[in-house]
């Protein structure tokens, strides 16, 4: 019988100790979901905001942005909703490089090419046609330029913040300045 007197709190307490066990699992289980619902709001955020930039960076590309470029903010409703969510900023796009192009270079069959094609029948066009070995390689009506644009947009409610760089090359008439 002196046993059994022993055995009776024995249970009470492995059972107390387990539940404590189960309990802390529980807590843990909650805090990791909670972390990663954060990590997963943060890379939401950090997303929008690159949306947002590359949805400003191709507002400018569309425009005629090298006749004058400045620098500029653009609101981007990512939503749809009518307001502005992000706000992008635009410093003066820049440009890299600007090199003449060669009618050897172009097709005339495509319309934007044509437009470029240059004559030798032309007089007093400026356009001076450089000799290679007797042969004349006659530059074209328009240059390729390289232009680099950026975009930044830093959201006050989330933190997230993006710095985005798009290159673009571009065909504009013969003496556009770079």
């Amino acid at each position: 019988m002196g046993s059994k007197r022993r055995q009776q709190g024995a249970t009470l307490f492995i059972a107390l100790v387990m539940l404590v066990v189960l309990t802390l699992f529980a807590v843990t289980a909650i805090n990791l979901s909670n972390t990663n619902l954060r990590i997963a709001g943060n890379m939401q955020a950090r997303a929008e905001a690159e949306a947002a930039a590359q949805q400003a960076i191709e507002q400018v590309i569309s425009s005629d942005f090298t006749a004058n470029p400045i620098a500029q903010s653009i609101g981007v409703d990512i939503n749809n909703d009518g307001t502005t969510d992000y706000t992008a900023t635009i410093p003066k796009p820049a440009c890299q490089s600007s090199k003449p192009l060669r009618n050897a270079d172009l097709d005339p069959s495509i319309a934007a090419d044509a437009a470029c094609l240059s004559s030798s029948t032309a007089s007093n066009t400026g356009i001076v046609s450089a000799a290679a070995g007797g042969t004349g390689i006659q530059q074209s009506w328009c240059y390729k330029q390289q232009w680099d644009v950026q975009a930044e947009v830093i959201d006050s409610r989330t933190g997230a913040s993006v710095k985005l760089h798009q290159g673009v090359f571009l065909r504009v008439p013969a003496g556009t300045t770079c």
